[in-house]
């Protein structure tokens, strides 16, 4: 994986790095918001809770827990932030068409190939019943 230093151009810039593999532009069909009015207001509107609202915008990823597609090889297309978790995300492109985010397997990286089922490899990445463990 590719990380970039960056030159320190004021003290809290200091010892950075980047990691140039995460992208975030998410799928369109992969993701939905959810309505966020609330921001320490209640129903009329007052601020009840101080020092709450404002933000950036955070959109929900649509995260395959299941992993139901069996048998079908897929390859790791990018690697995201989920603004609303605490962990990495894996665009997968299966071989059938169909397009999933997974959570990031720790030392995955863009182009590898994971599949889930009863018979595949025990590897990071790809997920087994735990009857066939």
């Amino acid at each position: 994986m590719a990380i970039n230093l960056y030159k320190t151009s004021t003290p809290s810039t200091r010892n950075g790095t980047v990691d140039s593999q995460v992208k975030s532009n998410p799928r369109n069909n992969l993701i939905y918001g959810q309505h966020h009015c609330g921001k320490g207001r209640n129903a009329r509107g007052i601020i009840t809770a101080g020092h709450r609202g404002g933000g950036h915008k955070r959109l929900y990823r649509k995260i395959d827990f299941r992993r139901n597609e069996k048998d079908i090889y897929g390859r790791i297309v990018t690697i995201e932030y989920a603004p609303n978790r605490n962990a990495y995300i894996c665009l997968i492109h299966y071989r059938d068409g169909e397009k999933r985010y997974i959570l990031h397997p720790r030392g995955a990286i863009i182009g590898d190939t994971i599949v889930s089922g009863t018979e595949v490899p025990i590897k990071m990445g790809n997920a087994l019943p735990l009857s066939a463990v």
